[in-house]
């Protein structure tokens, strides 16, 4: 791999401007990219045998999609966050919650695998690729879906988050723990999703429809990690530097926990009294209000 990002798909000014919010805020990718290739190399395995134990791939795991279609769906995360490191083409798609819908969809349609044994091997060996090409990746960023530059650690920490979140949903479906460790949810939302959040256009994680006129400002507190403000502002959402006493609400959060809420895996109750999340200010409701608008892809 070269240090020079693929050249095939030229780069607009709001994709760089956002690679440099990803690298302003969220530094230290070679220590990041390391953890994340540690945490893929506990999780893949883990995930191998899951799927590989499914006694029936047809049975319906999270929406329309069944067992065998998550896991498959996963052999196309691997690959297309393999051939992002590598500087080969990604699938055409827009990063929103309809656009990558739509584009899962297609590649679900033409690849009809859904044999356990099949995916977990291909699972397993995809994997493996991708260690060994993020091994060797010293690019400072890499183009990936709808033109976004990412740090690699970007990439390869999406790749622990689609693990993570599609191991949760195939076990769930089967019947199977799939505890999911503080340090790994962490590097899935301060590696992936707060990048993505920089990097990709505001209205990317919003659900333009139900934003309306919601406008607010929370300080999010993952426990074990940074402080982040985000910013809702009328179907549009940024993470910005700013001081956190000037918000509606304040959030600390358990990261696996925030990760299923909001990926829509698990409802706001529970963590709630368990103390898994935790909130107060002077307007904490809005974050129920929060947790309709946001759509991520």
């Amino acid at each position: 791999m070269t240090d020079t990002p693929h050249l095939g798909r030229g780069p607009d000014a709001g994709a760089r401007e956002g690679a440099d919010t990803v690298a302003a805020t969220h530094g230290g990718a070679p220590d990041t990219m390391a953890q994340a290739r540690a945490a893929l190399r506990e999780v893949v395995p883990r995930l191998v045998t899951l799927v590989r134990s499914v006694p029936d791939t047809g049975s319906v795991a999270v929406g329309t999609w069944t067992v065998g279609d998550v896991a498959a769906h996963l052999t196309h995360v691997l690959r297309m966050d393999t051939d992002a490191l590598a500087g080969a083409p990604v699938p055409e798609a827009t990063v929103t919650t309809a656009g990558m819908a739509e584009a899962n969809a297609a590649m679900l349609a033409l690849d009809g695998e859904r044999a356990p044994s099949v995916l977990a091997d291909h699972i397993g060996t995809l994997a493996d690729e991708f260690d060994a090409i993020a091994s060797r990746s010293r690019a400072a960023t890499v183009d990936w879906l709808q033109g976004t530059h990412l740090p690699p650690s970007a990439v390869a920490c999406h790749l622990l988050e689609e693990c993570l979140i599609h191991g949760h949903d195939i076990a769930t479906a089967a019947g199977r723990p799939w505890p999911i460790r503080r340090h790994h949810a962490l590097l899935a939302i301060e590696g992936a999703v707060l990048p993505l959040i920089a990097a990709l256009p505001p209205t990317a994680m919003v659900n333009q429809d139900k934003a309306g006129s919601f406008r607010a400002r929370f300080d999010l507190r993952l426990r074990g990690g940074r402080r982040t403000l985000m910013v809702f502002d009328r179907g549009s959402l940024t993470i910005e530097a700013g001081d956190a006493r000037n918000v509606d609400a304040h959030l600390s959060a358990d990261p696996a926990a925030l990760m299923l809420v909001f990926i829509g895996r698990r409802a706001l109750g529970k963590p709630l009294l368990g103390g898994k999340l935790t909130a107060w200010g002077p307007r904490p409701w809005k974050l129920l209000r929060m947790l309709t608008a946001i759509s991520p892809p």
